[in-house]
């Protein structure tokens, strides 16, 4: 089995999504602790076992080019992949040319991809907690420079809500910029909160006007088997979420 799934979501005619697992033996080269098929080139593997994993992939989904791979610092920079200036540190990427894929690197952070109505425009963000607490997802949606009504949205792999948990300062950089989230925390016998970035981010989405949600519910640190994750192995690969519009 190819180690990457299409996303399950009624995207415009023209516009593909993929998700990537951390597959098995044979799937990619990449050894422990980032077995098999990592795709981060941050993380400490060989260099080279990336290029191979990154060429499997490309070849193996016939991506229409090499994927736009971002330095992603948890911030609300987006990238124009139809610009000709050279990409900057970025945390989402847009794309309205065909054949430019859009992808987005993790182990726990929430990727989510969007796509017009018509398929003209395609983009991806980075939305871990601090993210979303700076506004990625505002940054991303106003990027795409189209009314928020005409997009869809779809929600990839991310750490559970019965598994993220986080201290009382995070829950209150995410309170800040949307003071009615409570209900994305829930205290634990720790005196720390279960946090739902699936909810955290459906909440902006809708907030934004964009009502079209799908995907979710995926948790990267249960399954270890399918994803990597940071908060439940520390040192580990990176899986990608790809979209892009075809030719």
């Amino acid at each position: 089995m190819t180690p990457w799934f299409a996303a399950g979501w009624p995207a415009p005619e023209g516009v593909r999504v993929l998700s990537t697992l951390r597959g098995g033996a044979g799937s990619g080269v990449s050894r422990a602790p980032y077995e098999c098929f990592n795709l981060g080139d941050h993380v400490g593997d060989d260099p080279v076992a990336v290029a191979e994993n990154r060429r499997r992939l490309k070849v193996g989904a016939s991506l229409p080019a090499e994927p736009s791979w971002l330095l992603q610092v948890h911030g609300t920079t987006v990238a124009d992949l139809d610009s000709p200036t050279p990409l900057r540190p970025a945390d989402a990427a847009i794309a309205r040319g065909a054949g430019k894929v859009c992808a987005i690197l993790t182990a726990d952070c929430l990727p989510i991809v969007f796509a017009t109505d018509c398929g003209d425009r395609v983009a991806a963000a980075h939305a871990g907690w601090r993210g979303l607490a700076a506004g990625v997802i505002e940054a991303t949606v106003r990027a795409m420079g189209v009314p928020a009504a005409s997009l869809i949205a779809w929600l990839g792999p991310a750490i559970g809500p019965q598994n993220f948990e986080v201290g009382g300062e995070v829950r209150d950089a995410l309170l800040a910029g949307d003071a009615k989230a409570s209900e994305a925390f829930e205290p634990n016998a720790r005196g720390r909160f279960m946090a739902d970035l699936g909810l955290l981010a459906s909440r902006r989405l809708r907030a934004l006007g964009v009502t079209r949600i799908f995907g979710g519910g995926e948790c990267t640190f249960a399954k270890a088997d399918r994803y990597f994750s940071h908060r439940r192995d520390g040192i580990t690969g990176r899986q990608a979420t790809l979209i892009w519009r075809e030719g």
